[in-house]
C-alpha cells in the first residue's frame, strides 16, 4: 500500500500529462506484477463493491479518535471529504506496514463485506494502526468504492507501452474489459497486457471487444464549416442517437455485448443475443443499444431496462431495445479498423443482409447549411443531433486524430433560467468550495415582484409553503459550467444568504438566477417537480434577471417531447 500510496500522491499534486506518465512508468517498473494488476484496474475506473458502509466509518473513527459525532462533524464540515477527515482524526500511527496493495485487497478489504459488525470494527481499527494519514484516505476510498485519481484511462495505457515497449493501441485493445467486475485482476492478467507478444490476449481467442473509437464536439460556426471540414462530399453523415455505445461480439459461435463503460451487459439485454445468432462468426459491430417503439424511444425507457436485475415479459414489451448498427469492426475474424470508413461501410450493409438489426441510414445534404437545416430536427426525431465521418478515416482508438476522425454536432442545448436554493460543497480541490448547486423554478409565473418577494421571505422565515399557492419547485443539480472564479464569487453568496444547514447542504436564500442547460428532458414520478433532465450545466450566471422573473414549472413542461 506504502507504494500505491506515493504513486496517488504524485499524481495528485500535478498537472503536467508527462509527470503523470512517468510516474505511472516508475510504479510498474517497480510493483509486483499482482500489485501493478490491482493499481491498473483503479486507476482505469475500477470499483470494488462497498465493503464496510461510510456511515460505520465514521462511527469507529469517532471511537478510535475519542471525539464526539458534533466535533466530527464540525472538522468534516471544513475539510470537506469524509475520507480525509477520518484520516486526520484518527491517532498516530505505529509502524507503517509493508503489505502489498494486492493482499490488502483480496484477503483484507474484500473478506469485509458480510462479516459480523464486531469482527470488522476490529479489522478496521487493526488497518488503520498500520497505515499513516494518506494510505488511511485512501483505505478508506477503497473501502467505501469512491476512489477517485486525475488520471484517464489514455494515460494509464500510455505508461503500459512506456514500460513495456508494446505499441499503445495494442495495450489499449488488450485493457478492454479490464475493468469489468466479473474478473479479479492477477499478475497474470498484468502480464497479459504487457507481453511483446501479439498473440496474448487476441480479442478472436474470446469475446474481447475493441477500444471503441470517440467523436470530437464540433463547436465551430456554420460559416466556418466549410473551411475546417472541406467539401460535404468528403464526409459520411448520419444520426447522433440517444442511447447506450455498445459492441456485439459474434465469435466461436457465441455471443457478447459489451457497452462502452466496458461492461459486459449480455444478460441484461437478451433481444440482442438473439438478433446477433443471424450474423456470421468473426464479426464485431459497433452501434448504440437503444429502446425502439416506431423509432427511437427516449432515453429514461432504456434507463428503466438498465436498473433492473430481473427482466420480466411486461419489462421486455415496455421497453424492446434494438441495436443500431454503424460500423463493423471485424468480419470473418479479420480485423477491419484500419480500412477506410467508406469500405467498412460497404461490408457492413453486406453483413447485415437478411438480419433484424437496424442500420444507421445516412443522410445527404448538398452543403453545410443543408446539413445544418436537417439537424434542426434532431428532438422531433427523438435523436441527438448529427455524427460526421471521413470517408477515408480508419477507426482509431479513444478521442484522437491520428488514425480517423469523427465529429458530434449535437443539436443546441435545452435552456431554462433557475434560482439557487441548495448548495454543497464539491470534492478533491474544490471541497472547500460550495459547487453542487440544486435548483428550483417557480411553480407559476409571479403575478409580481411582490408576490415574488413574499415567497422568499416566507422562505428566510422557514415557513412551509401552502398547497396551491406560488413555490418554488426544486428540479434539477448541477456541478459543472462555471470557471474558478466564479464558483468562488457564488460561494462567498452562499455563505452569506445561508438559512439552515443540513449536514454538508446548505439552503440559502433565493438570489441568484443561472441559465441551466440540458440534453433531454422527460416526466419522472420519482421528482416533486414531475420533471428530470438530462447531463445539466450550469451555462452563465443571470445576475441581468432578477429572481421574479426566473422561469416556471409550465415552461419546463413545455420541452417535453
Amino acid at each position: 500500500m506504502k507504494h500505491f500510496t506515493r504513486l496517488f500522491n504524485e499524481l495528485d499534486i500535478t498537472t503536467s500529462t508527462n509527470a503523470k506518465v512517468e510516474a505511472l512508468k516508475n510504479y510498474f517498473a517497480a510493483a509486483p506484477a499482482h500489485d501493478a494488476a490491482w493499481a491498473v484496474y483503479f486507476l482505469s475506473g475500477g470499483k470494488p463493491r462497498q465493503v464496510v458502509a461510510t456511515a460505520r466509518l465514521r462511527t469507529l473513527a469517532c471511537e478510535m479518535a475519542g471525539i464526539e459525532d458534533w466535533l466530527f462533524e464540525e472538522c468534516y464540515q471544513a475539510v470537506g471529504d469524509l475520507a480525509e477527515t477520518i484520516a486526520h482524526v484518527l491517532p498516530l500511527p505505529g509502524e507503517v506496514s509493508d503489505v502489498g496493495l494486492a493482499e490488502w485487497v483480496e484477503q483484507r478489504l474484500l473478506p469485509l463485506r458480510g462479516l459480523p459488525e464486531d469482527e470488522v470494527a476490529v479489522r478496521v481499527r487493526r488497518y488503520w494502526a498500520e497505515l499513516d494519514a494518506q494510505g488511511r484516505f485512501l483505505l478508506i476510498k477503497l473501502v467505501g468504492g469512491g476512489f477517485r485519481v486525475g488520471v484517464s484511462k489514455l494515460l494509464v495505457q500510455r505508461a503500459l507501452a512506456a514500460h513495456s515497449g508494446v505499441d499503445a493501441r495494442r495495450v489499449a485493445q488488450r485493457m478492454m474489459g479490464y475493468t469489468d467486475g466479473k474478473s479479479m485482476p492477477s499478475a497474470a492478467r498484468f502480464a497479459a497486457l504487457i507481453a511483446q507478444d501479439d498473440d496474448v490476449a487476441a480479442p478472436q481467442d474470446s469475446g474481447q471487444p475493441y477500444p471503441f473509437f470517440l467523436a470530437h464536439p464540433l463547436d465551430a460556426p456554420l460559416a466556418a464549416l466549410d473551411e475546417r471540414l472541406g467539401p460535404v462530399a468528403q464526409w459520411q453523415v448520419e444520426w447522433k442517437y440517444d442511447g447506450i455505445r455498445g459492441q456485439i461480439v459474434r465469435r466461436a459461435g457465441q455471443v457478447w455485448v459489451w457497452s462502452r463503460g466496458e461492461e459486459l451487459v449480455t444478460e441484461r439485454f437478451p433481444e440482442l443475443v438473439a438478433l446477433a445468432q443471424a450474423l456470421p462468426n468473426g464479426t464485431v459491430l459497433d452501434g448504440e443499444i437503444m429502446v425502439w417503439q416506431d423509432g427511437p424511444a427516449p432515453f429514461a425507457l432504456l434507463q428503466q431496462r438498465i436498473g433492473r436485475k430481473t427482466l420480466t415479459k411486461k419489462v421486455l414489451a415496455d421497453a424492446p431495445v434494438t441495436f443500431m448498427a454503424y460500423d463493423l469492426l471485424e468480419d470473418g475474424g479479420v480485423d477491419l479498423r484500419t480500412q477506410p470508413q467508406h469500405e467498412r461501410r460497404a461490408k457492413l450493409q453486406a453483413v447485415l443482409q437478411g438480419t433484424d438489426i437496424h442500420l444507421s441510414p445516412v443522410e445527404t445534404a448538398s452543403s453545410w447549411a443543408g446539413f445544418a437545416q436537417l439537424r434542426q430536427q434532431s428532438r422531433e426525431r427523438g435523436v441527438e443531433g448529427l455524427m460526421l465521418k471521413r470517408i477515408d478515416a480508419a477507426y482509431g482508438t479513444g478521442r484522437t486524430k491520428t488514425n480517423g476522425l469523427w465529429w458530434k454536432w449535437k443539436v443546441d442545448p435545452m435552456a431554462i433560467d433557475c434560482v439557487l436554493i441548495y448548495a454543497q460543497a464539491g470534492h478533491g480541490r474544490r471541497a472547500s468550495v460550495y459547487t453542487d448547486y440544486t435548483f428550483a423554478v417557480w411553480s407559476r409565473p409571479p403575478a409580481s415582484k411582490a408576490e415574488a418577494d413574499a415567497v422568499l421571505d416566507a422562505i428566510a422565515r422557514r415557513e412551509p409553503a401552502q398547497p396551491g399557492a406560488l413555490q418554488l419547485v426544486a428540479f434539477a443539480k448541477a456541478y459543472s459550467g462555471l470557471t474558478d472564479e466564479e464558483f468562488r464569487q457564488v460561494d462567498a453568496v452562499i455563505r452569506k444568504t445561508t438559512l439552515e444547514k443540513f449536514g454538508p447542504v446548505r439552503s440559502v436564500r433565493p438570489s441568484l438566477v443561472f441559465e441551466l442547460g440540458f440534453e433531454g428532458i422527460n416526466r419522472s414520478p420519482r421528482h416533486k417537480s414531475g420533471i428530470a433532465v438530462r447531463f445539466p450545466r450550469m451555462l452563465r450566471i443571470r445576475h441581468d434577471k432578477p429572481v421574479h422573473e426566473a422561469s416556471t414549472l409550465q415552461e419546463l413542461q413545455a420541452l417535453l417531447p
